[in-house]
């Protein structure tokens, strides 16, 4: 037993050492709302690795004194069976702390039976995790009526916008946009202005081999890592399971369908269901592929960088999926047997909100025609008259007609919409 807390106060203090010199850090306040971890109540952070999960954490815990912390993304702690000695050894170096930051817990087996356990005992716990099966089912089953949940993704461009707080003109926000629209949003790449694709492609493989391969015990990697990349190419496209088999060799529709979820559980995609009513043809439809962060697609896809269309369309995807992860609508896309389509069907409650396409350049009149007319049918079938076209300076309403189907177009810069 001595042993073991002396391994684990050695392992506690490298990491109190670490803790110490981030928190010297420059951080970006997020607009987050963190009154919510004042709360007694278990708080779960969740997002992708590097996001700012435990940043965004320490820097409110720091405003409130002591606290104690445990990075569990370290195989000595959690190779640990005695937990009692995990939180002797905490106490130890922090005093007894109030507040507790456990960061990473979903590497911890039985992790939320530990959790419970303290809150039980009045410890005010904050943890993060890097895996979205912690939102669903684990959450679910373990922490119902004692957890908040707060989401913490790579910066949105109004983030961005805040790291050296300048005033611009529109002229200059333009500028950033083009910029953020490669670069993404990944905060260290912001701000210690590291190259972005040595810094994704290192991350992006550590997600996937650190994340998914060794914790699902993949025994043949170049699967999933061939299903990543087509995926990265591929965003904002429709998909089935018999068409990514087909395309990535991987010969199992059951294989691939395991291995997508795997990379959406790891926050590095997210798929878009087709809006039906009927939950058969939502459930058997083809879904539409994203990513979490634009520069993921510039640094590991092919090509991307001149595809501002699909840039354009991943970052309002990302904006809406925010909404969607903190319960605020549900989100779709929709497309009729003419194979006419809308980008993004929001949905806040059983009511149809608002309707989305997003197109970087309007000038070809058919393209034009193309979106409004898709616009106007979604419209009237789903009885929704937010319409909305989000585009690269395109900005104000129009009267648009189709057949008889009548409807108001709202035109909107996508920098405008991001500053909403």
């Amino acid at each position: 037993m001595k042993f073991v807390i002396k391994m684990i106060r050695e392992r506690l203090i490298a990491q109190k050492q670490e803790l110490d010199a981030k928190l010297k850090e420059a951080y970006i306040d997020r607009f987050v709302n963190s009154e919510k971890l004042s709360n007694s109540l278990i708080k779960v952070i969740l997002g992708p690795r590097r996001a700012g999960k435990s940043f965004f954490a320490l820097h409110f815990l720091k405003k409130h004194g002591n606290f104690g912390y445990i990075n569990f993304d370290d195989e000595k702690i959690i190779e640990t069976e005695d937990y009692d000695a995990l939180v002797e050894a905490m106490n130890s170096i922090y005093g007894n702390p109030k507040y507790v930051l456990f960061d990473e817990i979903q590497n911890l087996p039985k992790w939320e039976l530990f959790a419970n356990r303290l809150q039980r005992k009045g410890m005010n716990l904050i943890i993060t995790g890097s895996n979205s099966h912690l939102l669903s089912k684990e959450l679910a089953t373990h922490l119902t009526g004692r957890h908040l949940l707060i989401s913490i993704l790579p910066f949105s461009f109004k983030e961005y916008l805040e790291i050296k707080k300048e005033q611009l003109t529109s002229h200059q926000i333009k500028e950033k946009l083009e910029k953020f629209l490669i670069t993404g949003g990944y905060p260290e790449i912001l701000i210690k202005n590291l190259d972005y694709k040595d810094y994704l492609s290192t991350l992006f493989s550590s997600i996937v081999y650190k994340d998914i391969v060794k914790r699902y015990n993949i025994r043949f990697p170049g699967g999933i890592d061939n299903l990543a990349s087509y995926l990265l190419s591929n965003i904002a496209k429709e998909y089935s399971y018999t068409n990514l088999s087909k395309m990535t060799k991987i010969k199992s529709v059951h294989t691939i369908q395991k291995y997508l979820n795997y990379l959406e559980e790891a926050f590095i995609f997210f798929s878009l269901s087709k809006f039906s009513y009927k939950v058969k043809e939502q459930i058997t439809s083809n879904k539409k592929i994203y990513c979490i962060d634009n520069g993921f697609i510039n640094a590991k896809g092919f090509n991307f960088s001149q595809n501002l269309g699909r840039l354009y369309e991943n970052l309002v995807a990302i904006e809406l999926k925010k909404q969607e992860i903190d319960g605020k609508i549900n989100l779709y896309y929709w497309k009729n047997p003419q194979q006419e389509e809308v980008d993004f069907v929001v949905k806040e409650g059983i009511k149809i909100k608002q309707l989305i396409q997003v197109c970087y350049n309007l000038e070809n009149n058919d393209t034009k025609s193309r979106e409004i007319r898709a616009l106007l049918k979604a419209g009237e079938e789903l009885k929704c008259k937010n319409l909305v076209i989000i585009t690269s300076d395109k900005e104000g309403e129009e009267e648009a007609e189709w057949f008889g189907i009548k409807g108001k177009i709202k035109f909107v810069p996508l920098w405008r919409w991001l500053l909403i």
